[in-house]
């Protein structure tokens, strides 16, 4: 197994590390910036962490379905999380987390409904999460089906899509020094792992966010506890990649099994059926073809004449000669 310098800023270890800290609160802002930019009023200037929300049956297999949890000087809450693989649901999980966060604002205290304050959901996902988009990154929000007139403010989804942007990143032939802020976010995250220092040093430029960002996954600043709970994580998601990819694997054998077993009925009755006409079609010519020999015999045992018979059954000379 290749020893990188940098670990994996994806592993939900490493991301909490990065962006989930008090100490690291300027990356965070640096990044929900640049992600929001085209959403965002005014610019974040502070932001308090909270308690992620968790949920028994999600903890169990994903310490949180939140890896990042805040709220700014005006109420607004973001959570961050980051998917490095497919599961069933996430989608509805990342509604359901975003309407638990905005609910909760009444059991902290606030009396009146007006008082509640926008969440805002941001996913980094490393997997095709939406595959019939092109866009590597997809902002949603209530609309007027109308109109759409954006009336119900209180909730927002951006998923940004690592596969589809190293894509666009490829195809756009740039440099990484070339890239936007906010773009230079996305390849840090999707590659900061197999990174040299030139190359980081190169992807961070003069920003000193980015710099503190790989400062923090550079493999000689975590002790050895740290390192064992982060590869305990890597191990976690291997196990569940392996469980998905078996679960899948499972179900199209079983689809193809399925497949065969209606394909080869389908077959048998259509060759039942073919048989079943074949015969039928068989026994009505042989049917007929008897009755014409007895017809013939008869009109022979009566005397009539060759030429008579043979207009009448369609039998030859020769063969009346037989009979």
């Amino acid at each position: 197994m290749t020893i990188y310098k940098y670990l994996n800023p994806k592993n939900d270890v490493a991301f909490k590390r990065i962006f989930g800290t008090e100490k690291n609160k300027d990356i965070l802002i640096n990044f929900l910036n640049e992600v929001l930019k085209n959403q965002l009023a005014l610019p974040i200037e502070d932001v308090t962490f909270l308690k992620p929300v968790q949920d028994p049956e999600i903890a169990s297999k994903k310490q949180s379905i939140v890896d990042v949890l805040c709220r700014d000087k005006h109420g607004v809450q973001y959570i961050i999380e980051m998917q490095v693989a497919k599961t069933s649901g996430f989608e509805e999980r990342a509604q359901f987390y975003a309407a638990k966060a905005y609910i909760d604002q009444m059991n902290a205290g606030n009396k009146n409904y007006q008082d509640l304050k926008e969440v805002i959901f941001i996913a980094i996902a490393d997997y095709d999460i939406f595959p019939d988009k092109k866009n590597y990154k997809s902002e949603h929000v209530i609309l007027d089906r109308v109109t759409l007139a954006n009336d119900l403010k209180m909730f927002s989804f951006t998923f940004v899509n690592l596969p589809k942007f190293a894509e666009y990143y490829e195809n756009s032939k740039k440099e990484v020094s070339d890239l936007s802020l906010e773009e230079r976010w996305y390849y840090f995250l999707k590659n900061a792992e197999g990174m040299s220092d030139a190359e980081l040093e190169s992807l961070a430029g003069k920003d000193i966010e980015i710099k503190a960002a790989y400062r923090e996954v550079e493999r000689f600043n975590w002790t050895e506890p740290e390192l064992w709970t982060y590869e305990r994580e890597l191990k976690r998601e291997r196990d569940e990649y392996c469980v998905e990819l078996y679960m899948k694997q499972e179900a199209e054998r079983i689809g193809m099994e399925k497949g065969m077993e209606k394909g080869m009925q389908k077959g048998m009755q259509k060759g039942i059926e073919k048989g079943l006409k074949e015969g039928m079609e068989k026994g009505r010519k042989e049917g007929i073809g008897q009755e014409r020999v007895e017809m013939a015999r008869k009109m022979l045992a009566k005397g009539l004449s060759n030429e008579t018979i043979s207009e009448m059954t369609g039998f030859s000379k020769s063969e009346l000669e037989t009979l």
